[in-house]
């Protein structure tokens, strides 16, 4: 090989290493998801599968609820082509401090969720999301019963991710607090996997159904791998600036569906089609 022949090759191999340096990265596609306590019904999920790729689905009771409408359904809505967002509804700060042993509930929740994990059909390694409504800095008895769920679920050949706030809440004058910030900095080497609630417009959009559904890290937590930006009703505090997305009686309707046939969602956004893994294949 001649040297002028190297040196050709040379400059257009540095040439080609520049263009990729420099090539824009590719971007993450974001998918449509929604969730509410009460199961739609089969007709309507059909609908709405034209819009949504995933849907939650709840293990047990809803909060608030005396029932779960959403037990035996996961069969029909994976042959609808949805994924899935598993949703366990966890216990609230004052029963866990009545309980006198905080970790002790958390593992036996732990064990509940994968029961029913594995009674609905959803495979092992599938992401349990553990609802925690409460937001702020997270109590000692709060913190041992997320750790004892997470490690139980994990125990049980699941993974273990949680539902929390990506809101600051004021704990002083100085000082807020992001719930999702807390728990992770307080998790010690435990993998735990995060759905944000973040309806604060901006950086939520308010009810919208876009082309291209924001990235989980729009909510300002760049580790959230779904996001809910929608809630249902909306909070007037929170959602000033895009309150003219919501219906007139402030919940959230998906595309063609009326105020007056009361399915009411919230949205959520994923960077993946089944963000919990929990399609059977």
């Amino acid at each position: 090989m001649s040297s002028v022949f190297r040196l050709r090759s040379t400059v257009l191999l540095a040439i080609a290493s520049a263009c990729l340096a420099i090539a824009p990265a590719a971007v993450a596609q974001s998918y449509l998801g929604m969730d509410r306590n009460d199961y739609p019904g089969d007709a309507n999920m059909q609908s709405l599968r034209k819009t949504f790729a995933f849907t939650g689905y709840w293990l047990n009771n809803p909060p608030g609820a005396d029932g779960n409408s959403w037990q035996g359904k996961r069969s029909a809505l994976q042959a609808m082509g949805y994924g899935f967002l598993i949703l366990f509804n966890g216990r609230e700060y004052k029963e866990l401090k009545a309980s006198g042993n905080a970790a002790g509930v958390g593992t036996r929740d732990a064990a509940t969720a994968a029961r029913a994990a594995n009674a609905e059909g959803f495979p092992k390694n599938a992401i349990i999301f553990l609802d925690q409504e409460q937001g702020g800095r997270m109590l000692s008895e709060q913190r041992a019963y997320i750790h004892a769920w997470v490690d139980g679920v994990v125990k049980a050949g699941y993974r273990g991710g949680i539902y929390c706030s990506g809101i600051a809440a004021r704990e002083s004058p100085k000082v807020s607090v992001v719930t999702a910030n807390d728990i992770r900095e307080n998790a010690g080497k435990r993998e735990i996997h995060f759905f944000i609630s973040n309806d604060q417009c901006p950086p939520s959009p308010g009810c919208v159904y876009r082309a291209t559904a924001p990235s989980p890290g729009a909510s300002g937590l760049a580790f959230a791998e779904v996001w809910q930006y929608a809630q249902s009703p909306r909070r007037p505090e929170l959602t000033a600036a895009c309150r003219a997305t919501y219906a007139s009686d402030g919940n959230c309707f998906p595309p063609g569906v009326a105020a007056s046939s009361g399915l009411h969602i919230d949205i959520d956004a994923a960077s993946s089609p089944d963000p919990s893994s929990g399609r059977k294949r």
